[in-house]
């Protein structure tokens, strides 16, 4: 169990360690077309490989280059957590792009479109002037 808490030690410094990295360290100007932001860092147990997962606000042009760089910008960001961290071996670093933030929106966009849709099916089926909706009755829904 330690050495759980010792890997979610490490991925947080890490995330905040390139976090800082994003916004002072890293001068590739691909990076900084896009909005950068790290969204979460996975560490493997034995602190050898970290995958970071990045979300960029921008085109998907902007994107890609901004992935570009943070990937040509490897090493260095490597070699910046050895010094920073001060672990026995620096892990290897990947940088993936996370999409989940556009999956989410992309949801909510259809449920909003769903409840949009049956607002308008319900004010289509309203009654005329005055007369209550009639209920439809079943042989089961006095049976209660």
């Amino acid at each position: 169990m330690a050495q759980g808490r010792r890997v979610e030690r490490v991925a947080s410094l890490i995330r905040k360690e390139i976090s800082e990295l994003l916004s002072t360290g890293i001068r590739d100007g691909r990076v900084h077309q896009g909005m950068v932001s790290i969204t979460s860092v996975e560490v493997a147990g034995d602190l050898q490989h970290c995958k970071i997962f990045v979300s960029v606000y921008g085109t998907e042009e902007e994107r890609r280059q901004a992935l570009d760089g943070l990937k040509a910008a490897t090493p260095f960001v490597k070699g910046e957590l050895g010094r920073r961290l001060q672990l026995r071996r620096t892990p290897e670093v990947v940088f993936q792009l996370d999409r989940s933030l556009e999956r989410g929106s992309t949801v909510l966009g259809l449920l909003s479109e769903l409840e949009q849709d049956r607002l308008r099916r319900e004010e289509g089926k309203t009654a005329p002037s005055g007369s209550p909706p009639s209920e439809q009755s079943s042989p089961d829904a006095h049976a209660s």
